[in-house]
């Protein structure tokens, strides 16, 4: 089976590189995949996309070094099985508020005995290789988010189901459920302690930690500090900075 890019970044002790994708747009996919991440996440969540356009995307993702993760927009079995068959590597899961949760989450990304998973995986054997069925529950990624005060509450268990490779903030959602607003780099003391309690929860189960940051630098700064999944900003925002600050440049100098 195809290795996961993710995973042999972990085995070498790594911090990956996620690229997320807010743009439902397969040429984009594929310019993404070439930057040199270790991963590419088209967000079904709050992306501009759908499923059948994320099939376009990850057969683009496809063609790139980059492993495709999908983040689904919540704990439904069906669109967790229909993002693996067809081809995501990784999956991540919003909104996951206690080990219940967790448990199904992890339950409907992997086949019987260990889960509940139906046997179809269409392009997932394109991509993944013949022997898919045999290696997939090792080799797929799967991250919860923390990201509501009942998920923070409950991490502990959390990172304690079996199967759950790790957990992944969502520091707007969990800023915002603290009664602090959105915090894409936070810096509330109440907010901070959140983040490090889930961390401190993942590494002592011997779980991975994840972040959305909003730019390179900060992510940088989160994988000093132990999270080892790093997402530096989405496709949207990077795209929205680059535009205006070409336009600006563009204006400079220019007579009133």
């Amino acid at each position: 089976m195809r290795p996961n890019k993710v995973r042999e970044c972990w085995e070498r002790g790594g911090a990956a590189v996620s690229a997320w994708l807010s743009i439902g747009n397969s040429y984009s996919a594929e310019m993404i995949g070439w930057s040199g991440v270790d991963c590419v996440t088209v967000d079904l969540q709050h992306g501009m996309t759908d499923v059948q356009t994320m099939i376009g995307m990850l057969q683009a993702i496809s063609a790139t070094p980059a492993t495709p993760f999908v983040r689904v927009p919540d704990c439904d079995p069906a669109l967790l099985m229909k993002a693996l068959d067809a081809g995501a590597y990784g999956v991540i899961c919003p909104m996951i508020n206690d080990a219940v949760q967790a448990r199904e989450f992890v339950a409907a990304t992997r086949y019987p005995p260990h889960g509940d998973r139906s046997f179809g995986p269409s392009r997932g054997l394109l991509y993944g290789g013949p022997d898919y069925f045999e290696h997939a529950d090792r080799t797929i990624v799967r991250l919860a988010m923390i990201e509501t005060v009942a998920g923070l509450e409950a991490v502990e268990e959390i990172v304690s189901v079996d199967g759950l490779d790790g957990i992944f903030i969502g520091p707007n959602d969990l800023g915002l459920t603290l009664g602090k607003g959105t915090a894409g780099d936070p810096t509330d003391a109440t907010v901070l302690a959140a983040i490090a309690r889930c961390r401190d929860a993942a590494q002592g189960q011997k779980k991975h930690i994840g972040m959305f940051c909003p730019s390179g630098a900060v992510a940088a700064r989160w994988s000093a500090q132990g999270f080892d999944f790093v997402v530096p900003n989405s496709d949207a925002n990077h795209l929205k900075a680059a535009t205006a600050a070409e336009v600006r440049a563009a204006r400079e100098g220019r007579l009133p």
